[in-house]
């Protein structure tokens, strides 16, 4: 199939500039190849902005026996530990085990031992017993019928600013941005994809080999845009909510265990305040995802939560939530999700138009921790369907650094 003289050409071209939007531009560049990103507003304007703020390997997954996953997060923390000194920063986890908590310590100490293994038994896999005499120290921390409290360590980050920073590594490999651009369709011929955006009321047409739907909550929105029909993944949305609030935590983050369904909660020091999130709610697969907002039952859900491991947030007056964000998470459809959808399988789905020269990706879910595996996965899904270029840059090797605070 011909395209109109005047079209440009792209070896990829990726629609979402979200986290793994942003992190399969970088590995299409730095292998060499030519991409071009479209976002319909601006980077990370979505999930990628409204995540728990965390690079982890997921402690808590382990309950679920994951540990591809789980190895896979911790391989890629120490990657960003890395390359991202600016961005990605270790910080104390506290597990609080009271009389009433669920994971007894014999079953914490267990788990913790296992993400040591999985991490390596380096310095930011290891963990430690609290002290008694050290107890006090924490933030105001209940210890009313407290029996143990387990520190270790995972990372924290500016999510949007860590988007901004891959993004910008991308540009400088050769890829390129288009922002305010709204995918209108994708039409795949047997070579490849013509692709039409609109920006600033006019419309563009352009080609490209691949195309990589990385949409996150609007993977499928944008799949039934594209010509044949693709046939979509049945997946559940599920709202993640987060609240700030007055106070500042200097001892690092809190794992808690929420007191009405024992699913995990963190509370975390965030721009002078404190963070506390998240929540697990299903959301309407049929509306719009730009329309997701907080819920009022989700707030107090989270302070119910921090008011029961924190005595001084019990009084709810002298200690309001002072704003709240959410996000959706992307997750495999289950038929019980509406009992419990936190007890999803996190693992990322990667759907392709065909076995053989695939013109199309579509990328179900995914983790901020480990957009980079990801990515390098998409462009090795292509392998057959992309010329063959000379790699330019290895991606476990590029600094990223947000260009807002050059």
């Amino acid at each position: 199939m011909r395209v109109a003289m005047g079209n440009k050409y792209y070896d990829v071209i990726v629609i979402g500039g979200g986290i793994h939007g942003v992190g399969v531009a970088q590995a299409a560049a730095a292998a060499g190849h030519s991409a071009l990103l479209l976002e319909k507003e601006t980077l990370a304007c979505g999930t990628s902005s409204r995540s728990s703020k965390l690079i982890h390997g997921g402690l808590r997954y382990l309950e679920g026996m994951q540990f591809s996953l789980v190895r896979e997060c911790l391989r890629e923390r120490a990657l960003l530990l890395k390359n991202a000194p600016s961005l990605v920063k270790l910080q104390p986890f506290h597990i609080p085990v009271y009389k009433d908590t669920r994971r007894r310590p014999w079953f914490i100490r267990s788990g913790l031992m296992l993400y040591s293994l999985l991490g390596g038994f380096n310095r930011a896999s290891l963990f430690c017993t609290l002290s008694r005499d050290k107890w006090n120290d924490l933030d105001g921390l209940d210890t009313i019928g407290l029996e143990a409290v387990f520190r270790y360590y995972d990372a924290q980050t500016d999510d949007a600013a860590l988007t901004r920073a891959v993004m910008h590594s991308a540009q400088s490999l050769g890829a390129e941005l288009e922002t305010n651009a709204q995918f209108i369709a994708a039409q795949l011929h047997n070579d490849g994809a013509v692709v039409q955006y609109q920006k600033n009321g006019e419309t563009f047409t352009c080609e490209a080999r691949c195309v990589i739907n990385a949409a996150g909550p609007w993977v499928n929105h944008v799949l039934v845009k594209i010509t044949p029909q693709q046939p979509p993944h049945a997946i559940d949305l599920v709202q993640g909510t987060h609240i700030l609030i007055n106070g500042t935590l200097t001892r690092g983050i809190y794992y808690m265990e929420a007191p009405s369904d024992r699913r995990a909660v963190f509370a975390m020091p965030w721009q002078g305040k404190t963070l506390v999130g998240t929540t697990e709610t299903t959301f309407d697969p049929t509306a719009d995802p730009g329309t997701t907002a907080p819920l009022e039952a989700e707030a107090r859900y989270l302070m119910k939560t921090m008011a029961s491991y924190f005595p001084e947030y019990r009084n709810l007056q002298t200690n309001p939530v002072c704003s709240a964000f959410s996000g959706l998470r992307v997750l495999p459809h289950a038929a019980d999700h509406r009992n419990s959808p936190f007890s999803h399988p996190r693992e990322t789905l990667l759907q392709a138009d065909r076995d053989q020269a695939p013109r199309l990706l579509t990328i179900y879910g995914g983790k901020l921790t480990a957009y980079r595996a990801t990515a390098e996965k998409c462009i090795k899904h292509f392998q057959s369907s992309l010329p063959v270029r000379k790699a330019i840059a290895n991606t476990r090797k590029l600094l990223l650094q947000d260009p807002q605070q050059q």
